[in-house]
């Protein structure tokens, strides 16, 4: 089994971008590749000084009453909160691969915090995209890989609420459900080329002497 732990981050945020706008709430759950979930850490943040909302998102979040009262309690100081989620990172048992879906909005805005408040990443520069593994292994137009086309067998009976916390559990069961197809047809395509001979043919298919 690999040794890496996937960090499956979920972030809930008042614009499309960081920097103009804030970083509202994060959440990392932390898998083996066996499912299991062995840490979870969540954080709800102070807004940046000088950002505001982006009208389309701010429209959004009015209609989730629930998902921003969860994200507006018990808010701390983004340089706090970031500084001990890197530390968090960083004591997993493994290689920590962040995984999100998709990962260009999420990593987007979690490397740009870290950067800003603690300095590092222990992710580096590299996430691993959901909706981009899904392209491979459905075989669907890449546009085509949202959740209502992906097989039944990915999903457990998690919520996906927009609480970032349970969204990122949710999120990691999904991933790792997906890798277990992936190790499968890794493990067939390697089993079909020991079943052949250097020239590519199958013994079975040779002729009689």
């Amino acid at each position: 089994m690999s040794s890496e732990i996937y960090v499956s981050t979920d972030v809930e945020a008042d614009g499309p971008i960081p920097g103009p706008h804030s970083m509202l709430s994060f959440a990392s759950a932390a898998y083996t590749e066996d499912k299991q979930l062995i840490a979870t850490f969540s954080a709800n943040l102070d807004l940046l000084d000088g950002a505001k909302p982006h009208p389309v998102q701010e429209a959004w979040w009015k209609t989730q009453p629930e998902a921003w009262e969860a994200c507006r309690k018990d808010l701390q100081d983004p340089q706090a909160a970031l500084t001990a989620y890197v530390e968090w990172v960083e004591a997993l048992p493994g290689k920590p691969v962040f995984v999100a879906m998709p990962a260009g909005f999420d990593f987007t805005y979690m490397f740009w915090y870290m950067m800003r408040f603690v300095g590092r990443c222990p992710f580096s520069w590299s996430a691993l995209d959901i909706k981009t593994l899904a392209f491979a292994l459905t075989g669907l137009p890449y546009r085509k890989n949202i959740k209502p086309r992906f097989p039944k067998h990915w999903f457990d009976e998690h919520p996906h609420t927009h609480v970032a916390l349970d969204d990122a559990i949710e999120q990691g069961a999904l991933f790792c459900n997906m890798l277990k197809d992936l190790r499968a047809v890794q493990a067939a395509t390697l089993a079909a080329g020991q079943d052949g001979d250097d020239s590519g043919q199958n013994a079975a298919e040779e002729p009689a002497n």
